[in-house]
């Protein structure tokens, strides 16, 4: 039996990526998850999509900014931001190919002891209850879930499952009691990281450069 290596926020940086695979020294009876938000902000979205395609070891949930690419295609009202605008554009030339793998994206893989979602997952709902817009878009508790001030979901939940999410990017993984976030801000000149379910042991690389500015500084 392999490892199960579950990745954070990838947003296109595909050399990182590259470079966190050899770190964990990436073998053909692992299995590698990301928790999503694969594509947008960085400049390899096709480098990395092709990766997840055409390996089997390779899976994701979906993540807010691959979701809103994947309503697009849909024909749904929805805008695209500048970055996401691009790299529509960047994968338009063979836009079934990564339409069709965007649509298969699950909002949740179950690991038995641990869950994979991009976000989070909403303390008190039953899993099968889960809204699509908490598991990838859920921050805090109140009226605006989406908010980063107030109590975070996951200093809150308490659930059967260790939830492994991202979104949220910090300088380091959060790390809760049940929940452990792995999105150290990659695109926006942090790491990438990685966390390896069998040792419960967490390994980054550093990003090669910034690809983005973030809205907020991380923390």
């Amino acid at each position: 039996m392999g490892r199960t290596i579950v990745i954070g926020d990838i947003h296109g940086c595909f050399d990182e990526l590259t470079d966190l695979l050899d770190l964990v020294r990436l073998e053909e009876s692992d299995r590698v998850v990301a928790v999503g938000d694969l594509i947008v902000k960085g400049e390899k979205n096709r480098e990395v999509l092709d990766l997840f395609i055409d390996d089997g070891r390779f899976s994701s949930v979906i993540g807010n900014h691959d979701r809103v690419l994947r309503q697009y295609w849909r024909g749904e009202p929805v805008k695209l931001t500048p970055a996401q605008e691009a790299t529509r554009a960047e994968l338009d030339f063979n836009r079934e190919r990564y339409s069709n793998y965007l649509r298969s994206l699950p909002f949740m893989i179950d690991l038995d002891s641990h869950l994979v979602v991009h976000a989070g997952v909403r303390p008190g709902v039953a899993l099968d209850e889960q809204m699509a817009s908490d598991l990838t878009g859920l921050r805090t508790m109140g009226a605006n879930p989406s908010r980063r001030k107030g109590i975070p979901w996951y200093a809150v939940y308490r659930g059967e499952k260790i939830v492994l999410f991202g979104h949220w990017p910090g300088t380091k993984p959060r790390r809760a009691p049940r929940a452990i976030g792995l999105d150290t801000g990659c695109v926006y000149g942090g790491r990438l990281t990685a966390f390896i379910v069998e040792s419960d042991q967490i390994l980054s690389v550093p990003a090669r450069r910034a690809y983005d500015r973030p809205k907020r500084k991380p923390r």
